[in-house]
């Protein structure tokens, strides 16, 4: 079937870069892209890495203006999906009809208050606890934290770990609330001990009690952990993970067990495909959800193409990258983590916190981390997919 028409839902990076993809492939007919955000595509992980650290006009998470040309519906939800009669609902009334759908409608925040009577935006129930996703959440985590509040940040993750670092910078009083060592989970105890000790050396508390919850005293709101521990501070800043926005697709037949699960090429059907924070795809370790910014933009790349060519498009071929910086640090890593133990080759660099990193997996793959380290990217996916030798420059050819 000829793609005429063809409707993005989602302008995120993922909704970005696949409209971006689809008019570099060839792409001219009529282009349309829903948001459910107001604003054009922003750098979302700029919001937790920059917003505390002293610009004032936030123009960190800014990206370049669209060249696609698409219709942009921004500030309109989405209600629905009929893929026998190949329409998106809009909420509040209204139908996009379509030849090929592209699903990037994204993440959200978890929250530590129950979604089912926690009121709207601005209510009581939902000021209990701030949560960092959108650019209001940035605007107004940095106002509150211009009176230097105590704050007590729930979730020992990259997204908690920014904010507590930021937090700090700021001057306020930080303790953070973690299960297990904070970063562990994401990156492995060898990386998370550098973070959690340049931490504590910058006066970040860390406090584990098992799950925490919200309770409301007279004294006001507190999180009560499964141990028993009770935690009160001015700012509560909640940072436990996110949920892909797939409700409005229920009903659809394209969830498998609630989940949106796409091929090799990002395909749901020939007609439809999925990228981003909403989607889960092959891996060589398995079918994953990689909420990474640089997971959708190869994501989207593909999906965008197998949209227009089907078959011939090609694969995703995944390697993780990442990066995160706080306390005085700053990782980059390329290759699947967490990395299990100590690594098997080490690099100092010129001063005591920077070293390049490296570790050989138990499936055949590699994964490198530079920690203060510059590095070229291109560099540093050499060493994870060929070792310490990538690092050495090549031997002269004798002609």
């Amino acid at each position: 079937m000829t793609m005429r028409r063809i409707v993005v839902v989602g302008n995120g990076i993922a909704g970005l870069t696949a409209c971006d993809s689809l008019r570099s492939a060839g792409f001219d007919g009529e282009l349309t892209v829903v948001g459910a955000e107001r604003h054009h595509p922003y750098s979302r992980p700029a919001l937790s890495k920059a917003l505390l650290h002293g610009d004032d006009d936030l123009k960190a998470h800014e990206l370049p203006e669209p060249t696609h040309e698409a219709t942009e519906l921004l500030g309109v939800s989405v209600s629905g999906l009929d893929i026998d009669a190949r329409v998106v609902r809009l909420d509040g009334g209204g139908d996009l009809p379509y030849d090929g759908l592209v699903i990037a409608s994204g993440s959200r925040a978890k929250r530590l208050t129950p979604t089912e009577g926690a009121g709207e935006p601005g209510d009581e129930g939902f000021a209990r606890e701030l949560t960092l996703r959108t650019i209001e959440d940035a605007i107004t985590l940095k106002q509150r934290v211009a009176s230097r509040p105590s704050v007590l940040v729930v979730g020992g993750g990259p997204l908690g770990m920014e904010v507590a670092s930021g937090c700090l910078q700021a001057g306020c009083e930080v303790t953070l609330v973690s299960e297990v060592q904070p970063l562990s989970r994401q990156l492995g105890d060898h990386l998370s001990g550098m973070f959690t000790s340049a931490a504590a050396r910058r006066g970040l508390r860390v406090v584990s009690g098992g799950k925490a919850r919200l309770v409301d005293s007279a004294a006001g709101t507190r999180v009560a952990l499964a141990d028993g521990t009770q935690l009160e501070a001015d700012l509560i800043v909640t940072a436990i993970g996110d949920a892909p926005n797939t409700d409005w697709l229920a009903g659809s037949r394209l969830l498998v067990g609630g989940s949106l699960r796409v091929d090799t090429r990002g395909r749901l059907r020939p007609e439809i495909v999925a990228a981003g924070d909403v989607a889960f795809f092959p891996t060589i370790r398995g079918v994953q959800r990689v909420p990474l910014w640089t997971s959708a933009i190869d994501q989207a790349k593909v999906a965008a193409v197998s949209l227009l060519q089907g078959d011939a498009a090609p694969e995703l071929a995944f390697q993780p990258y990442f990066w995160t910086e706080g306390f005085g640090l700053s990782l980059k890593s390329v290759g699947f983590t967490p990395v299990a133990g100590a690594p098997d080759y080490c690099e100092p660099g010129k001063d005591p916190e920077s070293v390049l990193l490296r570790w050989e997996n138990k499936d055949g793959t590699g994964t490198a981390a530079a920690i203060n380290y510059r590095i070229p990217i291109p560099k540093l996916r050499r060493l994870a997919d060929a070792g310490p030798g990538a690092l050495r420059p090549a031997a002269p050819v004798n002609v």
